[in-house]
């Protein structure tokens, strides 16, 4: 696979991580099929274990998602800086301390954008509480499985 290509697929996974934290934007799926367009023109065994393996934790991920109270977006008021804040920290996290520290990022990065819109560490906590309970934990789920197999990929693609 050329670096074009594999630029294009590592652009297409970038894409689904955004749309992750987009509402409406299928961005698991997109995640998805830029892992099986890498697999089909690699054709190793590790291309056709990592597809394998990314579709059953993103079904897996769909399912617990599912299970989830639904997201009421509204009703807390978040806004499109709160994503990009949580969605940067979530990759902070990611990259600082692989798969765990997406989680902490992510929280983190909700945290730093309510205490700079609030002011102070109170009002902050209870948002970032409040956040969480109405849309950040299907977020996080469906963002740190997403990320799980971003990671996986890129992986196989420097080391494979």
């Amino acid at each position: 696979m050329s670096v074009w290509q594999l630029l294009l697929v590592g652009l297409v996974m970038v894409l689904g991580l955004v749309g992750v934290l987009v509402p409406g934007v299928p961005g698991r799926w997109l995640v998805w099929a830029g892992m099986l367009w890498w697999s089909l023109h690699v054709q190793t065994g590790l291309a056709w274990t990592l597809l394998v393996a990314s579709t059953v934790v993103l079904i897996v991920d769909q399912v617990v998602v599912w299970q989830l109270p639904p997201r009421r977006i509204r009703e807390v008021g978040v806004r499109p800086e709160l994503a990009a804040w949580a969605g940067t920290g979530a990759l902070l996290g990611f990259l600082l301390l692989p798969v765990v520290g997406a989680i902490p990022g992510f929280i983190g990065g909700i945290y730093l954008n309510e205490r700079r819109r609030l002011g102070g560490h109170g009002p902050a906590a209870a948002s970032t509480r409040a956040v969480m309970r109405a849309v950040g934990t299907s977020v996080l789920v469906e963002l740190f499985a997403s990320l799980l197999v971003v990671g996986a990929w890129l992986g196989a693609v420097v080391w494979g």
